[in-house]
């Protein structure tokens, strides 16, 4: 069996180059403030692989995504292993684009502390007399940069992302950050609406894109996961404070709590996460997570 090494490697997942294509491993590994933790999830990156499948298939009517196959048996044979089942999935090659697309439909975090200044979000402004965590008027698009490994993503304006663009694909770009700014609005309202019937608020996200050989745009990465995503629980979400939540933000909240941890996370908050990780994928899709 040849071995592979992966062409790129990101701070969760690696890329392996297949020919026509290109296979996608979600690692056990989990990052916090673009930090890589010391410590493995065991099962995340299962996790994060099917629950992406999920909304891939779900949200195929409004816009294409990069998911050919999560089937190892579609796949090279060093990918037939325990060690990638579950992890891998096969996707179309594409020219990535090199913007964030978040979408914010609460107000939380950064958000929250950048509204407490002056009232407004990334730039946006807001209404006055809003609380931690209140549901927006209306979702607001926040896009950032794309960061390397150990970099921070820096927030940027729709016009930012347009001459960001440009610069790249002259008298398309305009269009290109026009495009995925409608897809990552209408990909929030869809998937909101749908997690809120399953008991979980999507408080905020973040998608990518990229462009196939025709120029398309289609959907990449990963989608609505606890690592990309605040996802908080219907039953007893209340404005006024913090929430809890299903995904990463827990490991966020510990890490501020414990400045000298040195990002090596005790067992007891690992066991914790993964829970919150598998509940999420439960109540969402409606399955069990078979390790």
């Amino acid at each position: 069996m040849k071995e592979l090494k992966p062409m790129k490697e990101g701070k969760v997942r690696e890329v392996y180059d297949n020919g026509d294509s290109i296979i996608m491993v979600a690692t056990d590994r989990i990052s916090a403030f673009d930090v890589i933790l010391k410590n493995k999830i065991v099962d995340k990156g299962a996790i994060l692989t099917q629950m992406s499948k999920f909304w891939f298939d779900y949200t195929s009517d409004i816009v294409p995504n990069h998911m050919i196959s999560v089937d190892t048996a579609d796949m090279p044979e060093f990918f037939r292993t325990e060690e990638y089942r579950g992890k891998s999935m096969m996707c179309k090659k594409l020219e990535m684009l090199p913007i964030e697309c978040i979408v914010r439909g609460y107000i939380t975090g950064s958000g929250w502390e950048s509204y407490q200044k002056n009232g407004t979000v990334c730039g946006i402004a807001l209404p006055e007399g809003l609380k931690e965590s209140d549901k927006l008027p209306e979702p607001i698009y926040t896009p950032t940069t794309k960061a390397e490994i150990g970099l921070h993503d820096e927030h940027i304006t729709f016009e930012d992302s347009v001459e960001i663009l440009e610069k790249i694909y002259p008298g398309k770009g305009a269009d290109y950050a026009a495009q995925i700014k409608e897809c990552t609005l209408k990909l929030y309202s869809k998937c909101a609406d749908y997690a809120r019937t399953r008991g979980i608020i999507i408080a905020d996200t973040k998608f990518e894109f990229g462009l196939d050989e025709e120029g398309r745009v289609v959907l990449a990465d990963e989608m609505l996961t606890p690592d990309s995503s605040r996802f908080w629980p219907v039953e007893g979400y209340e404005p006024g404070k913090g929430q809890p939540s299903f995904d990463k933000q827990f490991v966020r909240d510990w890490l501020k709590a414990n400045p000298d941890s040195d990002y090596l996370l005790p067992q007891d908050v690992i066991d914790k996460t993964i829970d919150k990780y598998k509940e999420a994928f439960e109540m969402i899709t409606g399955n069990k997570f078979e390790a």
